[in-house]
């Protein structure tokens, strides 16, 4: 029986039916003894007359009040009135969580926002020993202040080993084999009636997470017994299918939620909220307040951004040794190691040190306990390469950072065709040895060759360790590479996707004439041959922003994520692009993200300090020029003749006041590279802000004389600043403007 409007129920006034469910129905009332409005849950009438269930309620209502977190409803008061039971909670203004994921999907920052409020508030709870059993987007509530809030405690059970609030007790009796929850949010072991503790609560906020960002719940079926049976038995589909842009680690979280076996999963709510707050610390933009739409990168002012020991598996695969007699071969060591490098990094359940952090350690004997501190990682996989002929030896080991001792090891002596299913055994071996489960898609990716030709997948290599040097002459050798590939195997969509890529460069850094259409044409076939390849996504975006058809290009970046979370290039290259566009909030929180995804690429660190210098937050762009001059350093230390590293560090160094050096760095890059227009233009720069006025101004005339293309920065560079003045300078303004 449904209470009547104006009618009173001991001291408090009823003014309106809010709602019902399962375990009773909800009013707003008036307190007239203090004045507010309250909310007021009354127990179903069908159970009033059962002393179980009333007892039943009411522990439920003592267990929750005593709680007292500002992630769970509030209780005030409980009591009897004319054969009802009731309990009085804090009246809540806003919506539930159910209503607001109908009106459409949740930015990633918000939905780790209310994950972390709901991962503190169960926290809380099974400190108390109370496991919730029925966490679902009708059971949370967002007020109107931004706040979450966890509601109905109606199928909770108190853990033996709780706390004390009644300790072994029941908030509602159950049966073996008996079902509690709601289907779609059950965990496995819900489904099979068996004893769920506070693991069960983890999956089930898995699911509320997985539904927030990808806008489906991870178990489906057209029916309760279906659903249970996907619940038991299925893969969710994978987040990265989503098409949304967000960490790559916010999906590897929700899938550890999601495991099937409550031992895989996150083993306490404690370590779930820590992990959210991570994320949520460093997500840029949250609820729309502009003012935090760039928080201060503090990770910039450490040499490892990530310096938290991973809980769960991480690995750096080092550059493989080059055992053949000829030296050449070191690109085809490398590219192995690259290789393994890219696929494993797919594995969500495994965390993949980039490659340019792993190969900082080329050539260095270090103790991989070493290796492991200084990179962050648990596990390092070293290894050889000896290439004669049409024959491979390959030999690798799996090494324990802790202890120095070796997991796994292998030698595969095959034929060159045999490189992709070696390759293939050797992530699996990895992924078995480190007890990471594969999803059918992730065992679809390791298998999935690029090419059907191992002599066109060497000439691929050889062209990708050409791009690495990047120089205009290394530019055009990589593409006779990537040329000769495809004409092996007309079908290789990766090198089309390195084709467009050499273009794109050639153009941005050379101004190439033809290298616009070429770009284009070469990207558009990668895509027609392979549109599920993150990598020919980033390859479109780079060469439709060099037509400037920016909305084309933002399409490919969310695509290319969407593929490929965890892909570098994507980030900072359309943070480039969204760089030449004037949008340097947006560049900033993308190359941000790829400084978490590549903490040791000295470009991006560069190319942040930029954009926090444009934005006028001065402190962080020095400290991201900190960065930048640190992470240069140790690169040039493993590749002491990189001629960009060495104009690009040259510049750097000037900023963070190492003249000495930055001096050094710049006279070596023009020994090593007289005529490359880059290099005499950054070279410039540096001289400029060295104050050799003469110096700065031959460098500046040489590099437009060689073909340098950014011919409009030469009138706002910054780094030019003491230049502006010099009729010799605007002279060259005037001749650049007429060209």
């Amino acid at each position: 029986m449904r209470l009547a409007i104006n009618s009173q129920l001991g001291p408090y006034q009823i003014l309106a039916f809010v709602g019902s469910g399962g375990m009773g129905e909800v009013y707003r009332a008036r307190d007239s003894r203090l004045e507010r409005e309250v909310a007021i849950k009354v127990l179903p009438e069908a159970y009033a007359e059962d002393a179980q269930a009333v007892g039943r309620f009411f522990r439920e209502m003592r267990a929750v009040a005593a709680l007292s977190h500002p992630n769970i409803v509030t209780i005030f008061d409980i009591g009897t009135e004319g054969g009802l039971a009731y309990a009085v909670m804090e009246l809540l203004h806003g919506q539930t969580l159910r209503r607001r994921t109908q009106q459409g999907l949740l930015e990633w920052p918000r939905a780790v926002e209310i994950g972390q409020g709901l991962a503190e508030g169960l926290s809380a709870a099974h400190a108390k020993g109370i496991v919730h059993r029925d966490i679902k987007p009708e059971n949370v509530f967002l007020t109107e202040d931004g706040g979450v809030k966890i509601l109905d405690f109606g199928l909770a059970r108190l853990q033996s080993h709780g706390g004390s609030a009644g300790v072994g007790a029941s908030l509602l009796a159950t049966q073996p084999g008996m079902l509690l929850g709601t289907v779609a949010y059950m965990s496995p072991e819900q489904v099979r009636g068996t004893v769920a503790d506070a693991r069960s609560d983890i999956f089930s906020l898995g699911c509320v997470l997985y539904e927030m960002v990808a806008g489906q719940r991870p178990f489906v079926g057209g029916s309760a017994g279906e659903t249970m049976a996907s619940i038991l038995h299925a893969s969710p589909a994978e987040l990265s299918q989503s098409g949304q842009h967000r960490p790559a680690e916010l999906d590897r979280l929700i899938m550890r939620c999601l495991h099937k076996e409550p031992a895989r999963r996150w083993q306490t709510m404690r370590e779930v909220a820590q992990a959210l707050r991570q994320l949520g610390q460093g997500a840029l933009g949250g609820r729309g307040d502009s003012h935090r739409l760039l928080e201060t990168a503090s990770f910039l002012n450490t040499p490892h951004p990530a310096a938290d020991v991973p809980r769960g598996p991480s690995l750096a695969v080092l550059p493989f040794r080059n055992m053949s007699s000829d030296p050449e071969n070191e690109f085809f060591s490398d590219g192995l190691a690259e290789e393994l490098i890219s696929v494993l990094s797919k594995l969500q359940g495994l965390r993949v040190a980039s490659r340019t952090s792993s190969f900082v350690f080329r050539g260095r004997d270090e103790d991989v306990r070493k290796i492991g501190e200084q990179l962050n990682v648990r596990h390092v996989l070293e290894g050889s390469v000896r290439k004669a002929g049409s024959r491979l030896r390959i030999s690798v080991q799996l090494v324990n950072t802790a202890d120095g001792y070796q997991l796994w090891s292998e030698t595969y002596n095959r034929e060159l065709q045999d490189v992709f299913a070696i390759q293939d055994e050797i992530a699996q071996s990895i992924a078995s040895s480190l007890q990471v489960i594969l999803t059918e898609s992730e065992k679809r990716k390791i298998e999935r060759a690029p090419t059907c030709n191992a002599e066109a997948y060497e000439h691929y290599l050889r062209g990708r360790y050409y791009v690495r040097q990047f120089r205009r002459e290394t530019f055009e050798l990589a593409l006779q590479m990537f040329s000769r590939a495809i004409a092996i195997d007309p079908n290789y969509a990766l090198a089309y996707a390195g084709t467009a890529d050499c273009h794109s460069l050639l153009y941005v850094s050379f101004n190439h004439p033809t290298s616009v259409e070429a770009a284009d044409q070469a990207s558009r076939k990668a895509l027609e041959l392979a549109p599920e390849l993150a990598e020919a996504h980033v390859a479109r975006c780079l060469a439709v922003s060099l037509k400037k058809d920016y909305a084309e290009a933002e399409r490919e970046f969310q695509r290319a994520v969407g593929l490929d979370p965890n892909l570098f290039e994507a980030y900072y290259y359309y943070g480039r692009t969204c760089h030449a566009q004037g949008k340097y909030l947006e560049a900033a929180r993308l190359f941000e993200h790829a400084c978490r995804l590549c903490p040791d690429d000295y470009q991006a660190s560069s190319y942040l300090a930029m954009v926090y210098g444009e934005l006028g937050r001065t402190a962080d762009a020095q400290a991201a020029n900190r960065r930048a001059a640190e992470l240069v350093t140790k690169h040039l230390h493993a590749h002491p003749n990189d001629l960009r590293a060495l104009n690009t560090g040259a510049v750097i160094l000037c900023r963070v006041g190492d003249s000495q050096r930055a001096l050094a760095w710049a006279e070596r890059a023009l020994a090593i590279g007289p005529d490359e227009p880059i290099t005499l233009y950054n070279v410039a720069c540096a001289y400029a802000l060295l104050g050799e006025v003469e110096k700065a101004m031959c460098c500046l005339e040489n590099a437009v004389t060689h073909g340098y293309a950014h011919k409009a920065w030469l009138a706002h560079d910054s780094d030019l600043a003491s230049l502006r003045s010099l009729p010799r300078f605007q002279a060259l303004l005037a001749d650049a403007a007429k060209q």
